[in-house]
């Protein structure tokens, strides 16, 4: 089966599935891996310093001849270092996110670049249209990770950002399944971009402790914290806790800073530390009943898919 429309010609991929571009989860196994199963795979250099991304970025060209991409969070320090490499490396795709995407569309685009940029509201949709990005990610408030202020979900945040803009959408946020992609693609969007699955992968480079974490997640396991920060979705565990506490005490943004501290997405995500480590994830992880490779995983998308499609036709007469 292969499906056919603006997102998938644009990437020059066969179905309308990227990965989801993740600290500490998304190597170039996992982006070579997605890529090679026929979506597009995203190196996450928001965990990496220019030359470990370097080095990623030409282990994913060995281990596929398919289009994968980098996902760069403008907020990073070193940034510019990143946007060089990846413009040195012939990157064919970059996702931006955490930043105005007017910084350095006009310059990934010039060398020949895919730009797309991650958006939670139309207003910042809007400003990445104007700015000249190929195309967009609404990531809804169901997504793992940073999120958005709005806490606007993704079955509201799809058809508002379809309705200002023409560009080809993506859509984010709290989809694991195939019978979720077919409902993306109801509400306008003409791909989804999956991250909480795929970081429980096989091939994803998150530690084993978390992704058992994950697994065993049910329904009301995460919640949205730091707002006065930049809001993050994370499996509630004791530093959840004590961000919580926190907040409810109006402890200022410099107190959360400070709370945060340094490597605590590593400490989580990356060495296993589920007391004190930020565990990000979305709510999708109550869906996830086990770690599968990323083969199975497009098995399972695509055979839902199909499988809720028809079930839809079933289910459902049209007379006038």
């Amino acid at each position: 089966m292969t499906l056919s429309n603006r997102i998938t010609r644009l990437f020059g991929i066969r179905y309308p599935v990227i990965q989801g571009g993740m600290v500490w989860c998304s190597g170039w196994k996992l982006a070579s891996a997605v890529s090679n199963a026929g979506g597009l795979g995203l190196i996450g250099a928001g965990s990496m310093r220019p030359q470990v991304l370097r080095e990623h970025i030409q282990q994913c060209k060995s281990a596929t001849s398919n289009p994968f991409g980098v996902n760069i969070p403008l907020l990073y320090p070193e940034v510019e270092e990143i946007v060089q490499i990846c413009i040195l490396e012939k990157v064919p795709v970059v996702f931006t996110s955490a930043g105005s995407p007017a910084r350095f569309t006009t310059l990934l685009k010039s060398a020949g670049i895919t730009v797309v940029h991650v958006v939670a509201n139309i207003k910042f949709a809007l400003k990445a249209e104007a700015s000249g990005v190929d195309a967009l990610v609404a990531e809804g408030f169901e997504a793992g990770g940073h999120n958005g202020f709005e806490e606007t979900t993704t079955m509201t945040l799809i058809p508002l950002i379809r309705q200002a803009s023409k560009l080809p959408l993506i859509a984010a946020g709290g989809i694991a399944t195939g019978s979720q992609l077919l409902a993306a693609l109801a509400l306008g969007a003409e791909g989804v971009q999956i991250g909480s699955r795929f970081a429980v992968s096989n091939e994803s480079s998150a530690h084993p402790y978390f992704k058992a974490r994950v697994i065993a997640a049910s329904e009301g396991d995460t919640s949205l914290s730091m707002k006065k920060l930049v809001p993050v979705r994370l499996l509630k565990n004791a530093f959840a806790e004590k961000v919580k506490e926190a907040e409810a005490r109006g402890a200022d943004a410099e107190e959360l800073k400070d709370l945060l501290g340094k490597g605590r997405a590593k400490k989580g995500m990356f060495e296993g530390d589920l007391v004190e480590g930020e565990l990000e994830i979305g709510q999708a992880a109550a869906l996830i009943q086990r770690i599968e490779s990323v083969e199975e995983i497009f098995h399972d998308l695509l055979s839902g898919f199909e499988m809720a499609k028809k079930s839809l036709d079933s289910n459902i007469s049209s007379d006038y």
